[in-house]
């Protein structure tokens, strides 16, 4: 990185975001007018649209203290796309706001921005407008994603049955163990800044917080294989408040199995290390970006072909409540704390 500090304040609010958005290339038919005019144009040719935002705030969803900016920039797109494929639909644009202070430069930003770019790239999505501003402290950043689906074949949270599976992707997990290795290393940091951090081992943990992918492929899945969820979201929040949410929204039960949730073997080492139940972080961690989802049990073949994906559960009727089998075999309550609540039983 050059050692120049452009201040942003030189180029003023049309410069900068003429800077940042010069080199857009248009990548989805569906986007008529992006960047330059006083709105984008969309038509999405006879598909319903699926729109999301996220808002994130330095000091509340990211520390820059240990977070690549350019980073951050792919993190904040693929966050949004994660909620429009969650919808089982196939995100097309998005648009990007940041609130920035001075002590931002121009080179940092633009770091920022090739993460944006990097996304958009990886997802085939446009970014077709978005604003700049003054912050009187700290990054914030609001990204609006828009994606389309073919009619009535979007999936929501409230439209699981009975008897349903319950499935998700990839692992879980990891991200709250990245979180925790780099809040300890910051601490150490700040303690003494000459000691080296060693984070060699965590490079799995790590990544999954700071570069999350969204689960693209799954969806694609779906098409290909003409699986339609019954119901969906994306593990923001840890797996027992989501599952929680479908459940009350479905006016549902349910049982998981301990045993079944999928754990990458070095989410386990690392929360070893900081005497953490590996399940607890699955369960409570957050961040992670898998899709939950409930199927019918007679689709369950189709499922095999993917190892992408667990079966970890089912749907019951909403008297049996939402509880959770351990491996040793006890049944507990799901709490949207996880297992913590477990320790006082």
């Amino acid at each position: 990185m050059s050692e120049n500090r452009t201040e942003i304040s030189s180029l003023g609010e049309f410069g900068l975001i003429e800077h940042l958005t010069a080199n857009i290339e248009i990548k989805n038919a569906s986007t008529l007018v992006g960047v330059g005019d006083d709105a984008a144009v969309i038509d999405h040719f006879g598909k319903q649209t699926v729109v999301t935002t996220d808002l994130l705030i330095e000091g509340v969803h990211f520390d820059l203290m240990y977070t690549p900016l350019q980073h951050l920039g792919y993190k904040s797109v693929v966050v949004n796309l994660s909620d429009v494929y969650a919808m089982n639909a196939i995100p097309t644009q998005i648009t990007m706001s940041i609130g920035i202070s001075n002590r931002i430069s121009l080179e940092a930003l633009d770091e920022f921005y090739e993460g944006v770019y990097a996304a958009c790239e990886a997802y085939g999505v446009d970014l077709v407008g978005g604003d700049t501003a003054s912050s009187q402290k700290g990054f914030v950043i609001s990204v609006t994603a828009i994606g389309e689906v073919t009619p009535d074949k979007f999936v929501k949270r409230s439209t699981a049955r009975k008897g349903d599976l319950v499935c998700c992707s990839g692992d879980l997990g990891a991200a709250y163990l990245g979180l925790i290795f780099l809040e300890r290393e910051k601490k150490i940091f700040l303690e003494n800044p000459n000691v080296k951090a060693d984070l060699e081992n965590e490079k799995y943990v790590i990544g999954r917080l700071l570069k999350p992918e969204a689960r693209k492929d799954i969806i694609e899945f779906f098409q290909e294989s003409d699986i339609l969820p019954t119901s969906m979201m994306d593990i923001s929040d840890g797996l027992s408040s989501e599952i929680l949410h479908i459940c009350r929204q479905s006016e549902l039960g349910c049982v998981l199995y301990e045993d079944k949730i999928p754990i990458a073997e070095d989410t386990r080492n690392a929360a070893f290390k900081f005497e953490l139940d590996p399940t607890a972080c699955a369960l409570s961690g957050g961040e992670d970006y898998e899709l939950l989802f409930t199927i019918p049990q007679q689709e369950y073949d189709k499922l095999v072909l993917n190892e992408q994906i667990s079966v970890i559960g089912y749907m019951t009727e909403p008297e049996k409540g939402k509880k959770i089998i351990t491996k040793g075999g006890n049944t507990f309550d799901i709490t949207a704390q996880g297992w913590n609540a477990f320790a006082s039983k």
